[in-house]
């Protein structure tokens, strides 16, 4: 019999969570404030397990690499604009979105 650890548990759950959703249906989390990108060179499960574990030193360095951080006026744009589909995972009150990568 496999035993996971609570850390596999936590990760497969958020996992399942993921979902791509269009960007204008996420336009609210945007407004609210609450919208964390995430590069496509990140793992989304990852960055959101680093999230829910408040791993500050790993989730600084990505943001002073350009790789996770608020969504910004310029992107929030180019994916309206765009009609663009991400993948969309939730750490709350946060909610973390990535480029579809085609």
């Amino acid at each position: 019999m496999t035993t996971n650890s609570p850390q596999e548990i936590k990760r497969a759950k958020l996992n399942l969570e993921t979902a791509q959703m269009a960007w204008r249906d996420m336009q609210r989390y945007f407004a609210s404030g609450v919208a964390l990108y995430v590069s496509p060179e990140l793992d989304l499960v990852d960055a959101a397990w680093q999230m829910s574990e408040d791993n500050i030193t790993q989730i600084r360095e990505w943001m002073d690499s350009g790789q996770f951080g608020k969504v910004n006026d310029e992107q929030a744009a180019h994916w309206f604009n765009a009609d663009a589909r991400l993948w969309a995972v939730v750490v709350s009150p946060w909610v973390l979105v990535q480029p579809v990568n085609k």
